[in-house]
């Protein structure tokens, strides 16, 4: 498997937390489970296999060109043949930047992206597979990405009021920051912040901030050097159980379990 992580060019830091480049390596078909990360991503699928979500009790191919929507919940996946993607994940709120839709509306789900962006993301992919150079991928991108930012400017003053709170969320990993005590620290009532939260990041500021903190906890059970009471008092849980329970609530095993397993995709889907 490869996986590269790269950082945006200067304009679009604000925007786009990362791109990045994977590759299976193989045709061996495998399952996986992603867990809930905090961010919406768009995945270009640039190889012959293909992957497969779970929906209900089925499972559905992904369209070439994929978003993915907040996801609150374990998701099952399938990966079949040997797959090559490139991939942008956004910012909890910067995803709204460039569309016009409310970003809850994507939440727990996998789209055909090209739905929502036209024409002109088609053009972008079919570039995309005429090109196997890396830097010419991320440069296509990115200039497909910045023309896109000018269409919707109107909302850009309130993202960008969402962001610089989920950006002082992301240094709290507690997860049991009260909703009123954001509220009134930003001068807006609580049920404003709720729906401007839920509109531009696609979850409520509880719910951003219980992932905010798996997440930290998921990089501290990767690292595999601490025991799970420590761990659950770094991240902010009350006591091991807490924390075991939240855990499982969002991956759908223990963190014992988690540790004990090989987990491929989730560094690619899940990184925080």
């Amino acid at each position: 498997m490869i996986f590269k992580e790269f950082a945006p060019g200067e304009r679009l830091k604000p925007y786009i937390k990362c791109l990045y480049f994977y590759q299976s390596g193989s045709a061996v078909n495998y399952d996986d489970i992603v867990f809930p990360s905090g961010n919406t991503e768009i995945i270009f699928n640039l190889g012959q296999g293909h992957w497969q979500t779970k929906k209900d009790s089925a499972f559905y191919t992904t369209p070439p060109i994929e978003l993915w929507g907040q996801i609150t919940r374990p998701l099952s996946i399938k990966s079949i043949g040997e797959n090559t993607m490139m991939g942008v994940r956004f910012y909890p709120h910067s995803a709204a930047y460039f569309f016009n839709e409310s970003v809850a509306k994507f939440n727990n789900e996998v789209i055909n992206a090209s739905d929502l962006m036209g024409t002109s993301l088609k053009t972008l992919y079919s570039r995309l597979l005429d090109t196997n150079n890396l830097d010419k991928r991320i440069a296509l991108i990115e200039d497909y990405l910045w023309s896109r930012l000018v269409l919707f400017e109107k909302k850009h003053s309130k993202i960008n009021f969402i962001g610089r709170i989920v950006h002082s969320l992301y240094h709290n990993n507690s997860g049991n920051e009260k909703i009123e005590a954001i509220s009134v620290r930003n001068n807006i009532s609580a049920r404003y912040l709720n729906m401007l939260f839920s509109q531009y990041t696609g979850l409520p500021p509880k719910l951003f901030c219980k992932i905010n903190r798996f997440q930290h906890s998921l990089n501290l059970v990767n690292a595999n050097g601490q025991n799970l009471t420590n761990i659950a008092y770094e991240s902010g849980y009350f006591d091991q159980s807490h924390f075991i329970r939240e855990f499982k609530s969002f991956t759908g095993i223990t963190p014992n379990s988690f540790a004990a397993q090989a987990s491929p995709i989730n560094q690619v889907l899940a990184g925080n």
